[in-house]
């Protein structure tokens, strides 16, 4: 399963964040994989991981809540939600 990450720095923990951020690559943990991270000017980002471990989703989210505030939310691409709203069109 896809996941849309999206995080925002508060000022306070920015210092913090950055820092972390140096120092481990921001590299998720065993059992998830990132498949793309985009840093916005505005103190926010976005990152797209895949994984079929929710313990795994939980702990990425739970190594950075100290110092980021982020939601995660489960995803489809296209080709995933396509039949889903099709099935949908023919009730």
């Amino acid at each position: 399963m896809k996941y849309l990450i999206s995080w925002t720095i508060p000022q306070d923990t920015f210092t913090a964040s950055a820092s972390r951020f140096l120092e481990t690559g921001g590299a998720p943990p065993p059992g998830v994989k990132l498949l793309g991270r985009w840093h916005g000017m505005s103190g926010q980002g976005f990152a797209v991981a895949e994984s079929d471990d929710g313990k795994a989703m939980y702990l990425y989210r739970a190594q950075w809540a100290d110092v980021l505030t982020i939601q995660v939310t489960p995803c489809l691409d296209d080709a995933e939600a396509g039949p889903v709203i099709a099935s949908l069109l023919k009730r």
